[in-house]
């Protein structure tokens, strides 16, 4: 019986039917019994037919309700009544991106922002066991404030199962597997990876590969694998290459760097972790200048690591710190073996040029782009840095009696030995914090 609007299913009265595809008919509906909005997703008829499928969407379902991200659409619960199977969600009000694309490409920075959000809800589900199978642009909600909402995560993989027949043509995602909707496929042709086009097994770097062409289309305007016919977009998945003339010409050298990784087709290749891709997004977005290649891991982050680098680092600085503050006064730097005597050039005006031994208090950032030096300045000691790329120094504030600088192995903060203390400083400037108490021996 078709539905329509005001009819009450269960505890829902449907309003208007907001959407249609292959993964079932979408209502906006009331939930009377909360008196909120929400979205009723009716499942095909072929749920009712297949015991199996039923339990397998129920399992998965139940895995999908768990998530819980600020760009995840949350799952409410499935139904059944008046014969039909439906879930009901949040109901997110806005725009999908699909119809965003139609009328253009997304600037530079917007499209940032949004593929960040993107980024972290894949990250957040991945991290959790659930993978999308079939992200893409219609999949993506972007409300009125601009918030990301990713739907149907793991509808794909409810519907179908896991295939465990790697190659099979029978069980390629071409083939229709919802009743008679011939040539249904399970995912979208046109941001399908390769793998999942041959019918193979899939793990979360299919849904890599999907958030590169989405964020390509973002870029572009146009999809990164498309063609007349399904056929035409599976035959480009699997040999063609985007076209990446069509980026924009504002378009960062790393952000072309991500895109590329994430469309690589063989998957032992291609970006493993969608967190390092929401990592160097965050740094293409704040405008931090590192060129630090994007390298694959599987692994999770562990914090202490970077925590221990650190303080090796600090241990170092200070044993440094110790060398300099004990060499006799008088000593010069032609006395000190090691040591040169280097003169930098300074914006500050009236000084035209500083004095640094080239030794413990002058060091190379890890990009080898940035220089950081202690250099004597009147009567005190400052930091100074200058890009190499650049022909003056410039002081950092805040650094009052520094030395024996050292750089945070990510190249964003500043270390240094200040007075009784041992500090850091953003990389690109900012005020000084304090990271440990100094204290004299007895004190």
């Amino acid at each position: 019986m078709p539905l329509k609007s005001g009819q009450q299913v269960s505890h829902y009265r449907l309003l208007e039917k907001i959407g249609e595809g292959g993964m079932g008919v979408v209502w906006k509906a009331t939930d009377t019994t909360l008196d909120r909005s929400v979205a009723i997703k009716i499942l095909p008829e072929i749920f009712s037919e297949d015991p199996e499928r039923l339990a397998r969407f129920e399992r998965e379902a139940k895995i999908l309700a768990s998530l819980n991200h600020p760009n995840i659409a949350t799952i409410h619960g499935l139904h059944h009544a008046d014969g039909m199977h439906f879930l009901a969600m949040e109901m997110v009000e806005g725009e999908d991106l699909a119809s965003r694309l139609q009328r253009g490409a997304l600037g530079v920075d917007e499209a940032l922002e949004l593929a960040l959000q993107i980024a972290a809800a894949l990250e957040a589900a991945h991290e959790a066991g659930v993978i999308h199978r079939d992200l893409k642009p219609a999949n993506i909600q972007v409300t009125r404030e601009n918030q990301v909402k990713v739907l149907d995560f793991g509808l794909a993989k409810a519907m179908t199962g896991e295939s465990k027949v790697s190659g099979s043509p029978s069980l390629s995602p071409t083939i229709t597997s919802l009743g008679t909707q011939a040539g249904m496929i399970l995912g979208t042709a046109s941001t399908m990876s390769p793998e999942q086009a041959r019918g193979k097994p899939v793990d979360r770097r299919a849904d890599i590969w999907a958030f590169g062409c989405v964020l390509y289309e973002m870029l572009t305007g146009r999809q990164a694998f498309g063609g007349e016919t399904i056929s035409d977009t599976l035959a480009a998945v699997l040999r063609g290459e985007p076209d990446w003339t069509a980026l924009p010409s504002g378009t960062p050298p790393r952000l072309r760097r991500l895109l590329r990784r994430c469309l690589v087709k063989d998957p032992r290749k291609r970006l493993q972790s969608i967190g390092d891709a929401r990592l160097l997004l965050e740094e293409i977005r704040d405008g931090v200048d590192k060129e630090t290649p994007v390298v694959p891991t599987a692994a999770v982050r562990q914090p202490r690591g970077a925590l221990v680098a650190w303080v090796a680092a600090g241990v170092l600085a200070a044993a440094l710190a110790a060398t300099w503050l004990l060499r006799p006064a008088a000593e010069s730097a032609a006395q000190v073996p090691g040591l040169v005597r280097i003169r930098m050039a300074t914006a500050k005006p009236g000084v035209s040029e500083l004095m640094s031994d080239f030794g413990a208090s002058t060091v190379l950032s890890p990009d080898g782009r940035t220089l950081v030096f202690a250099a004597q300045e009147e009567r005190d000691r400052y930091l100074y840095v200058r890009r190499l790329d650049r022909p003056e120094a410039v002081r950092l504030s805040g650094t009052e009696g520094g030395a024996s600088p050292f750089f945070s192995p990510d190249g964003r903060w500043i270390g240094f030995l200040g007075k009784q203390r041992i500090m850091k400083v953003g990389a690109q400037g900012g005020a000084p914090v304090r990271i440990a108490e100094l204290k004299a021996e007895g004190g």
